[in-house]
């Protein structure tokens, strides 16, 4: 299953830089589709993003660290907040949404560099559950705080650059 997820975190990011030259044109065929699905697409990210975290920890049975359940606080409430916004059609929820993402990417960024460079963390680090401890990696680079970057990512991409007020 971890390959899965991390298969889905690469393809996040590449989702998240195909979106920039289809945006660039949004006069095409490509530009009216991300316009059109663009709070589709990135509802169900997040809906992903979030199974995947309740996947990790209720049924692997890895505890979240704190700064998982960071990345969780950001990322749990984007799942119904663009559902909400899907169901109503409002491509507004961007200004809602874009500050939500980028704290969520900034938790994942620290969280991943923590897991690479473990001497970085401080002494306030929970000794029986710590930041530092990696369940998932997968490609030899893709690890839980890496896959909530993807989303974060992807779904910021689809925010700005998928219509919305202008």
């Amino acid at each position: 299953m971890s390959l899965l997820f991390a298969t889905l975190a690469i393809a996040a990011f590449i989702g998240a830089l195909t979106v920039l030259p289809v945006a660039a044109r949004p006069a095409g065929a490509a530009g009216r589709a991300l316009r059109t699905h663009s709070l589709t697409v990135a509802w169900i990210v997040a809906a992903v993003a979030t199974g995947g975290s309740l996947y990790y920890s209720e049924i692997a049975g890895y505890p979240p660290c704190e700064l998982c359940w960071y990345q969780r606080i950001a990322m749990y409430p984007l799942s119904v907040v663009l559902l909400v916004a899907l169901l109503r059609r409002d491509l507004s929820v961007r200004r809602y949404v874009l500050p939500v993402v980028a704290i969520g990417s900034l938790v994942s960024i620290y969280h991943y560099v923590l897991q690479r460079f473990p001497s970085l963390t401080s002494a306030s680090c929970d000794l029986d559950n710590p930041c530092t401890l990696t369940w998932v990696w997968e490609y030899h680079f893709v690890s839980i705080p890496l896959m909530a970057l993807a989303g974060f990512t992807f779904i910021a991409a689809l925010m700005i650059y998928g219509g919305g007020d202008r």
